[in-house]
Protein backbone atom coordinates (compact mmCIF):
# COMPACT_ATOMS: atom_id res chain seq x y z
CA UNK A 1 0.00 0.00 0.00
CA UNK A 2 2.64 2.21 0.77
CA UNK A 3 4.30 1.66 -2.85
CA UNK A 4 1.10 2.54 -4.34
CA UNK A 5 1.63 6.20 -2.33
CA UNK A 6 4.87 6.60 -3.45
CA UNK A 7 4.32 5.89 -6.97
CA UNK A 8 1.36 8.25 -6.78
CA UNK A 9 3.26 11.06 -5.36
CA UNK A 10 6.42 10.40 -8.05
CA UNK A 11 3.52 10.82 -11.21
CA UNK A 12 2.28 13.70 -9.37
CA UNK A 13 5.35 15.75 -9.11
CA UNK A 14 6.68 14.12 -12.82
CA UNK A 15 3.35 15.47 -13.75
CA UNK A 16 2.31 18.94 -12.53
CA UNK A 17 6.08 19.72 -13.47
CA UNK A 18 5.50 18.59 -16.87
CA UNK A 19 2.00 20.39 -17.49
CA UNK A 20 3.21 23.30 -16.16
CA UNK A 21 6.08 23.91 -17.57
CA UNK A 22 4.32 23.02 -20.85
CA UNK A 23 1.59 25.50 -20.60
CA UNK A 24 4.35 28.29 -19.72
CA UNK A 25 6.29 27.21 -22.91
CA UNK A 26 3.00 27.39 -24.98
CA UNK A 27 2.43 30.79 -23.74
CA UNK A 28 5.81 32.31 -23.97
CA UNK A 29 6.25 31.31 -27.42
CA UNK A 30 2.99 32.62 -28.26
CA UNK A 31 3.87 35.98 -26.96
CA UNK A 32 7.20 35.76 -28.84
CA UNK A 33 5.60 35.11 -32.35
CA UNK A 34 3.09 37.76 -31.62
CA UNK A 35 6.03 40.18 -30.86
CA UNK A 36 7.85 39.72 -34.17
CA UNK A 37 4.56 39.66 -35.83
CA UNK A 38 4.46 43.07 -34.15
CA UNK A 39 7.32 43.96 -34.73
CA UNK A 40 9.62 42.02 -37.39
CA UNK A 41 12.88 44.44 -36.86
CA UNK A 42 13.63 43.35 -33.36
CA UNK A 43 12.87 39.47 -34.05
CA UNK A 44 16.90 38.30 -33.05
CA UNK A 45 16.26 40.21 -29.73
CA UNK A 46 12.76 38.23 -29.36
CA UNK A 47 14.14 35.04 -30.04
CA UNK A 48 17.48 34.57 -28.13
CA UNK A 49 15.00 36.03 -24.93
CA UNK A 50 12.52 32.87 -25.94
CA UNK A 51 15.63 30.67 -25.63
CA UNK A 52 16.84 31.64 -22.87
CA UNK A 53 13.62 31.36 -21.14
CA UNK A 54 12.62 28.10 -22.98
CA UNK A 55 15.93 26.26 -21.11
CA UNK A 56 14.76 27.73 -17.62
CA UNK A 57 11.38 26.50 -18.21
CA UNK A 58 12.66 23.17 -19.41
CA UNK A 59 14.71 22.82 -16.62
CA UNK A 60 11.39 23.13 -14.31
CA UNK A 61 10.39 20.09 -15.64
CA UNK A 62 13.51 18.27 -15.51
CA UNK A 63 13.58 19.16 -11.61
CA UNK A 64 9.97 17.93 -11.37
CA UNK A 65 11.70 14.50 -13.15
CA UNK A 66 14.12 14.09 -10.79
CA UNK A 67 11.96 14.64 -8.08
CA UNK A 68 10.18 11.74 -9.14
CA UNK A 69 12.67 9.57 -9.85
CA UNK A 70 14.21 10.13 -6.16
CA UNK A 71 10.51 9.67 -4.71
CA UNK A 72 10.70 5.98 -6.31
CA UNK A 73 14.29 5.12 -5.55
CA UNK A 74 15.51 6.98 -2.61
CA UNK A 75 12.11 6.58 -0.87
CA UNK A 76 11.01 2.60 -0.61
CA UNK A 77 14.50 2.19 0.70
CA UNK A 78 13.73 4.94 3.67
CA UNK A 79 10.84 2.49 4.85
Amino acid sequence: MVLAWIALAAALAIGIAALGATFAQGKATAAAMDAIWRQPEAAGDVRGSLIVALSLMEAIAIYGLLIGLLIIFILPGQI
